[in-house]
């Protein structure tokens, strides 16, 4: 039997149908903030909020924009969201063959499921995945910036900083690999105590400084997971965009804050 995770959120995150889905993430992807030139290393791995389109869809975008260089040569996305609606001891993988968008399937990465089975902190949980947000909402742009790629998607519950650093590190691979946390910053602060709360959530990112609370970030346990395994590997962060939903489509008096990081290899620490 081929098991398909169908999409939750797809007519009210983002648009239901394949054309209008596939013209928005476009014109999304051609907005989007470019990097200065001496910036537009390959990234390794993203940081990208995940709500409503018309909230972040332009910060996530910032970040797929820059893919476009590296596109044939992205075969696995890992990707990690935390859960919002079912609890998970550790990171549940989804126990299906694919995943779907208006936009088509998904192949989930059999091999990397495989190749995280030793690791006592990953699970099977399809209930994890069935409405949760936090990654459907990432799959059109990675859809339509990759040509060919398999997922490897993990629902980030209860876990300590260690063990979504080694579900990373399993994964690692070369630059046929890209990783993605998806995680929005602070929730439902007036729009001044959010921008000073966040950009404190930012300096600590850009710092490499894993210690985020969930009052930071609801992924602040995938961030931290990657924060620590980025300093392993040697890689930098840095800002692509910020904002919040005051700024894009809601009203300041209960913002979500959104930030796009990309992480690549420090040029000065190649030798």
């Amino acid at each position: 039997m081929h098991l398909v995770r169908k999409p939750a959120v797809a007519g009210t995150f983002y648009p239901g149908q394949g054309q209008p889905l596939a013209d928005e993430v476009a014109r999304m992807l051609a907005n989007a903030t470019k990097p200065a030139s001496e910036q537009t290393a390959s990234p390794k791995a993203f940081i990208v909020p995940h709500a409503g389109y018309v909230y972040s869809g332009t910060t996530a975008a910032s970040a797929y924009a820059l893919l476009g260089p590296m596109a044939h040569t992205i075969e696995r996305v890992v990707l990690l969201g935390p859960v919002h609606r079912v609890p998970v001891r550790g990171l549940a993988v989804p126990g299906v063959d694919a995943f779907s968008t208006p936009l088509g399937e998904i192949e989930v990465d059999a091999e990397a499921i495989a190749a995280l089975a030793h690791l006592p902190q990953v699970v099977v949980s399809q209930q994890a995945h069935t409405w949760e947000h936090s990654l459907e909402v990432q799959l059109p742009f990675l859809q339509t910036i990759l040509p060919r790629f398999k997922l490897a998607p993990l629902a980030v519950g209860d876990a300590t900083s260690d063990e979504v650093a080694q579900v990373l590190t399993a994964l690692w691979g070369g630059p046929e690999t890209l990783l993605v946390i998806s995680s929005d910053l602070s929730h439902f602060l007036p729009y001044a105590a959010a921008q000073k709360t966040d950009q404190n959530t930012v300096d600590l990112i850009l710092r490499l400084d894993g210690h985020l609370t969930h009052t930071q970030a609801c992924g602040a346990t995938p961030i931290n997971g990657l924060l620590l395994a980025a300093r392993a590997h040697h890689l930098q962060p840095r800002l692509l965009a910020q904002c919040n939903s005051g700024d894009s489509a809601g009203d300041r008096q209960r913002v979500v804050g959104y930030a796009a990081f990309a992480f690549g290899e420090n040029d000065h620490e190649v030798h």
